[in-house]
């Protein structure tokens, strides 16, 4: 298990990121951030979507390329919550509807055309069932940064522990282009309350270049809790 302070802090640029698990006291765990290098990237804000949420440019006026940065990071379907990177999200609430799994929904989609970075995307989903849960990860990525080839990993995780979750980002760190993470989402510990959790989350990412958080703990009657952070107010 990673210590995520230590392991947020040696990352200047993780990307975007993506955490679920199980909260000591049994809640379901869903976090996702988002980074930015350039002026386009970090001109965005979180804001509440119905159930989940959306991104928004803060200025519209800098806004050059809305295409890989106005998407719906966060949907609820029935007893499923969605967190993706990208505009993905929408393609697994819509064919998740049409009775698809969440890998069979993916494989209609690749990584994203962003050249020379070919950013993973990263998607998690929350399946509840009666008092209980299960989460699970995928990626779609380059082979090594070579476009010509594609993969694509699910990661399920059944009867979660609580206290632990796993931890998923697009990039291994800074570079030009930037380094695709590799193998399993990490393992991590989970706090028992949001606050501490967001907090832990946000103030250990680099200042430079962390946009947004949301958080949300679910309890066993599915009553959702959100913390929402912009760094754009």
């Amino acid at each position: 298990m990673i210590n995520l302070k230590n392991y947020l802090q040696s990352n200047v640029y993780p990307g975007r990121g993506i955490i679920l698990g199980k909260s000591v006291n049994g809640d379901a765990v869903a976090a996702y951030f988002i980074m930015g290098r350039s002026e386009n990237s970090r001109n965005r804000v979180f804001v509440e979507n119905g159930n989940g949420i959306r991104t928004k440019a803060f200025d519209d006026s800098k806004v050059t390329d809305p295409s890989l940065i106005i998407y719906a990071p966060v949907r609820v379907l029935d007893n499923k919550l969605i967190v993706t990177n990208g505009d993905q999200t929408d393609t697994i609430y819509a064919l998740m509807q049409d009775q698809l799994s969440f890998e069979q929904a993916l494989r209609t989609r690749e990584f994203e055309p962003d050249a020379p970075n070919y950013t993973p995307r990263i998607s998690g989903i929350i399946k509840f069932a009666d008092d209980s849960f299960n989460y699970a990860f995928n990626i779609i990525k380059t082979s090594d940064g070579n476009p010509e080839s594609i993969e694509r990993f699910t990661f399920a995780y059944k009867k979660p522990i609580a206290g632990q979750g796993r931890f998923l980002h697009t990039y291994s760190g800074d570079g030009n282009p930037l380094p695709s993470f590799k193998g399993e989402p990490v393992l991590t510990q989970i706090p028992d309350g949001i606050d501490d959790f967001t907090s832990l989350l946000w103030d250990n990412l680099n200042n430079d270049n962390k946009v947004s958080l949301f958080v949300r703990y679910i309890d066993k009657n599915r009553n959702a809790t959100t913390r929402i952070i912009n760094k754009n107010v």
